[in-house]
């Protein structure tokens, strides 16, 4: 499975971007084909394949785009583990 986050960066319409990412959220959260956890400085994302979260992330740019923002700014970091089983849930009971 594919743990990554992401943080998009929608530049051009003002400083406060806040509206337009809590926007963004959601429009990933439609995605049945991922998993979406939201935090302070970026959205976690988990999926069965980089083919998966790739189209997200261009579905979210793209999203992002027709609210009229002229730039965007996109940071994706991706764990793609194969000896284990990956998940948020396992990251997270490993740090406990």
């Amino acid at each position: 499975m594919i743990v990554a986050d992401v943080t998009f960066y929608p530049i051009g319409k003002g400083i406060s971007v806040g509206p337009a990412i809590k926007s963004a959220i959601n429009k990933m959260k439609e995605n049945k084909n991922i998993t979406v956890y939201p935090n302070s400085m970026a959205t976690v994302i988990e999926c069965n394949s980089l083919d998966i979260l790739m189209d997200a992330v261009k579905d979210t740019e793209r999203f992002l785009e027709s609210q009229g923002f002229p730039r965007i700014e996109t940071i994706l970091r991706i764990d793609n583990r194969n000896d284990v089983e990956n998940s948020v849930e396992r990251k997270l009971d490993a740090i406990k």
